[in-house]
């Protein structure tokens, strides 16, 4: 029973990656939380919150970078180890492990001092204003001492789903957005830490996390451990990580891009007057994308060691069944999503801000960020089945053409003839244009061929 269990070939191909996906998903809801408990939260400051909320809008680049470079090391093993499982190769899948380890000790290091020595400066050059810089500066500083622990957690985890036990890296995250959600109270108002009390409990949290990812990796009920022996950097199995890492981090890496550029053309299109109030509201919706992406994103990644072990396997015919179930299951949950943000913006707004302003504004930028969010299904779908099949090029391609070639370009120039909704009207053009390619190039170029 316990090597059918983490045979993905075994059983069929919708089960196994409903089993995958399921309890992926509920940990990435869970995982979200870390962030978005602290903005609500922090939206409901007395006097402060509307300013402080804007505030951590401006540290979500920063924070985007570290996930990048997490995405770069961390799933960039992944399919590798799920590949080397399925090819029987245990002593390659466990070099895998120690690698990535390694690499995300060493990583972790070096980003914690750059940010922390120069964060106010960053944070002032992604968009924050000389109000709502000190807020961001408040949250950052105490954030970044949890650089290695927040690394570890997301990068490490895959590694237990990806031996067939989703519902441990489930446990994984619940347990940490629990602590979270119980000391952020305590530390923002109980203390009267504020900002800092959100960064600290945040810390705490993934620490503990972090915790338990290792002990499951070096103990007894993993198939594949991490071992002392196995913590090394191997160049040319780094090379092989990062290349299948990279649209992972080229697409955390433009998200950033897209958030800065998106905080700067809102500050100049709001003014003195109403660049805060913009960049709020692009914090709320962002937080609320964030929510409602994260179940297309875990049917993705769920789906993703079940397809590259059945690839490694040479079980095409499961492959090609596993990306058409994956690109259904996508296409109905964003529909449902899309119809839910169209009857109830206001409502999702005011989850985060008190403010009749925020929430009138937010409501009507909102239903036009999230115009056709079904096409956001067809660029996950294409995108991890690149990355699960070893494409790395394809999907480094189509992560730098949907953000840095479409977004990018037009959150600069709809500002021109569409004043501040143009910033918000980038996000749906972009999903349409981008998600269409990558998903037809994947059909045409790689499913068709197995």
């Amino acid at each position: 029973m316990q090597a059918n269990q983490n045979d993905f070939t075994v059983g069929t191909v919708r089960q196994r990656i409903v089993q995958q996906a399921v309890p992926l998903t509920l940990a990435q809801v869970v995982q979200l939380l870390y962030n978005i408990v602290d903005r609500i939260y922090i939206g409901h400051l007395p006097e402060v919150g509307e300013l402080a909320l804007t505030g951590l809008g401006v540290t979500f680049p920063v924070i985007v970078i570290i996930a990048a470079f997490t995405a770069l090391f961390g799933t960039g093993g992944t399919p590798l180890f799920s590949i080397a499982r399925g090819q029987g190769d245990e002593k390659e899948a466990e070099g895998i492990i120690g690698n990535v380890f390694a690499l995300l000790t060493l990583s972790s290091a070096v980003l914690f001092v750059l940010c922390y020595m120069f964060r106010r400066p960053i944070l002032l050059a992604f968009g924050a204003s000389g109000e709502s810089v000190v807020y961001a500066d408040q949250y950052l500083q105490v954030y970044l001492f949890g650089t290695l622990f927040s690394m570890l957690v997301t990068g490490m985890n895959g590694y237990i789903n990806a031996q067939g036990f989703p519902k441990f890296g489930m446990a994984t995250t619940i347990m940490g957005a629990v602590i979270n959600i119980v000391l952020d109270p305590l530390f923002i108002f109980a203390f009267g830490m504020g900002v800092r009390g959100a960064a600290l409990a945040t810390v705490i949290s993934q620490a503990i996390s972090a915790v338990w990812v290792l002990r499951f990796l070096t103990g007894r009920r993993a198939i594949l451990r991490l071992k002392k022996e196995t913590i090394r950097i191997d160049w040319q199995r780094t090379k092989r990580i990062m290349s299948l890492g990279l649209p992972g981090f080229v697409m955390q890496g433009t998200n950033s891009l897209v958030q800065i550029v998106c905080n700067s053309q809102l500050q100049l299109a709001g003014g003195a007057e109403f660049g805060d109030l913009y960049v709020r509201v692009m914090t709320v919706i962002g937080s609320v994308r964030e929510i409602l992406s994260l179940p297309v994103g875990g049917i993705s990644n769920g789906a993703q060691p079940v397809l590259g072990f059945n690839y490694g396997a040479g079980r095409n015919d499961r492959v090609k069944e596993g990306v058409r179930f994956t690109a259904l299951l996508g296409v109905v949950y964003t529909l449902l999503a899309w119809v839910v943000v169209m009857l109830i913006p206001r409502q999702l707004i005011g989850i985060f801000s008190d403010d009749a302003q925020t929430i009138a504004v937010g409501a009507r930028m909102m239903n036009i960020y999230f115009f056709g969010f079904v096409f956001m299904s067809f660029q996950f779908v294409g995108q991890s089945t690149f990355q699960a099949l070893g494409k790395a090029k394809k999907a480094i391609f189509f992560s730098l053409f949907r953000k840095a070639m479409i977004v990018v370009p037009l959150t600069v120039l709809l500002p021109v003839w569409f004043g501040v909704e143009g910033v918000f009207l980038a996000e749906p053009i972009s999903n349409a244009v981008g998600g269409l390619a990558c998903f037809v190039t994947m059909w045409l170029t790689v499913y068709r061929r197995l």
